[in-house]
């Protein structure tokens, strides 16, 4: 059994039974660490450990502050415990913790756990980046996003805990604002969120999953957001349904305080108000560069909306708005961030890790383009100056991976997507849903043949992906449930792609 499995198996993060993950919200039943640990940003030298104490109704926990005590230890059994410490848990923050220990050895695992009132946290395990200069002999990680709640159960987090992995990559869609979809097998417990206490409860209700707490505690995580965590399609300060600002805001701010509150972040990204810095860059080693980026926040409106919405909208070439150069996916300080953080990476993998599509999806089955506005499609001049900025910088290596389409693509990421010619600058991947549900398998197949640089569009299946850096290249499991109905189900590989050193661009293993 390898220590991973082990350690699930006996720091109690896995289930017993899969019955158990429609089991009643814990803290009803008084543990105050019914929500799990998390760990997540690593550097060499330190990492964020996570937990969020239920003292009682999760949306406005009582007044009073309280004591949390934390280890970390070199083993499992906590017998080489080499730091440890008292954090203060404040109403301020829904008593969420997050502990940033220094002075730790690179690139080794630990152990953690807290302790609150005599009750005692599951274990948690997490890792430091390599340190620079170093190249090891492997660098694993997952990428995820997509977990509408009722559209499926966790199983696919349940067999990421169990995956040889440093690292999950989440992109966006942790929790849902809105219910919908077919066949739902488990409920919101309460309507569309409005204040900081709704965001709370609904992410209290997601982080009670035990299969989500498992994967959590089985490695770091490094997260960003997209739409969902907020609101259906929001763009900046605009809502899909054209909220006056002032209001839209105030709802940005208690979402950002929630996201932030129920995730292992750094404290330079605890927002402010309605702003926060969430684009960021970690470092692994001389292995990887992974760059995460923030395409909510600061993007332009969306192009050509549907009369009285300011939400996506699909568009022909007719809508000269979509083409104007000053649009922005990232606005432009993230944008100068980004080229000025490609040309200093010195890795031999630059990850690029994003919210949505990058390549170009053309919908149109005749002449003519018909884009989603939603992705990257809505703002292509903002994709050439990504794109310019990743060749240019000489990043070596460059891979895309990203969320929110609901749908395993695999792409080339082209200088020029309107000339199948054009140079293919990095490799592009998008890693499914765990959960949420995709456009209809009938559509994606007509509209692949449209796309020569595209290599999969899969909506059928739903988990996630799995990168393999080594000294020799690049591998991307594709990673799909059997069922994602049943809490239960089996998980297979069934697509995987090679990224040689030097050549970017799809390579279908045959």
């Amino acid at each position: 059994m390898n220590s991973r499995r082990r350690f699930l198996l006996t720091s109690g993060a896995a289930l017993a039974a899969p019955a158990l993950l429609r089991f009643p919200l814990a803290w009803a039943a008084g543990d105050p660490f019914a929500l799990g640990v998390a760990s997540g940003d690593p550097w060499p030298d330190s990492v964020v450990l996570w937990t969020r104490l239920m003292l009682g109704d999760p949306g406005t926990p009582p007044p009073q502050t309280a004591e949390v005590q934390w280890e970390l230890a070199e083993d499992d059994a906590f017998r080489r415990i080499v730091k440890r410490g008292t954090a203060t848990a404040s109403p301020d923050l829904a008593h969420a913790v997050h502990v940033v220990p220094t002075g730790l050895q690179p690139g080794r695992w630990y152990s953690y756990r807290f302790h609150h009132a005599g009750a005692t946290s599951p274990a948690g395990r997490t890792r430091t980046a390599p340190a620079p200069g170093v190249v090891p002999e492997k660098f694993s990680f997952a990428f995820a996003s997509c977990q509408q709640y009722e559209q499926g159960f966790y199983a696919a987090h349940r067999h990421m805990a169990a995956e040889d992995i440093d690292l999950v990559l989440f992109l966006g869609d942790y929790i849902y604002e809105i219910s919908y979809g077919r066949e739902k097998v488990r409920q919101h417990d309460a309507p569309t969120p409005k204040t900081l206490a709704d965001y709370r409860r609904r992410y209290a209700l997601y982080k009670s999953d035990r299969d989500l707490q498992a994967s959590h505690a089985a490695c770091p995580w490094s997260v960003t957001w997209d739409d969902h965590e907020v609101a259906n399609d929001y763009a900046s300060d605009r809502s899909e349904t054209l909220t006056p600002r002032d209001e839209f805001l105030a709802l940005r701010a208690a979402a950002y305080q929630a996201f932030y509150e129920h995730m292992p972040l750094r404290p330079a990204q605890r927002p402010k108000g309605p702003d926060a810095q969430l684009y960021r860059m970690l470092r692994f080693g001389d292995m990887a560069s992974v760059l995460l980026t923030d395409d909510r926040q600061y993007r332009s409106y969306h192009a050509c909306p549907k009369p009285g919405r300011g939400g996506a909208n699909v568009v022909g070439d007719d809508c000269a708005e979509r083409f104007e150069s000053a649009r922005t996916m990232l606005g432009a300080a993230q944008e100068r961030w980004m080229a000025d953080t490609l040309a200093q990476s010195k890795a031999r993998f630059t990850i690029i890790a994003q919210q949505t599509l990058v390549a170009q999806l053309d919908e149109n089955e005749g002449q003519g383009r018909r884009v989603w506005t939603e992705a990257w499609d809505g703002y292509p001049a903002a994709r050439r100056r990504m794109i310019d900025a990743i060749a240019n910088s000489g990043a070596a290596n460059p891979i895309i991976v990203g969320g929110d389409m609901h749908t395993f693509y695999a792409a080339d990421a082209k200088r020029d997507y309107d000339r199948p010619d054009s140079a293919t600058v990095a490799t592009e991947f998008v890693g499914g849903s765990i959960t949420s549900q995709a456009p209809g398998q009938n559509l994606l197949d007509r509209w692949i043949k449209n796309n020569s640089h595209m290599y999969l569009a899969e909506g059928r299946l739903h988990g996630y992906g799995r990168c393999v850096l080594t000294r020799r290249g690049a591998t991307v499991d594709f990673r799909a449930l059997d069922d994602h109905k049943r809490a239960d189900s089996a998980i297979r590989s069934f697509k995987t792609y090679d990224v040689e050193p030097g050549r970017p661009g799809i390579n279908p293993r045959t």
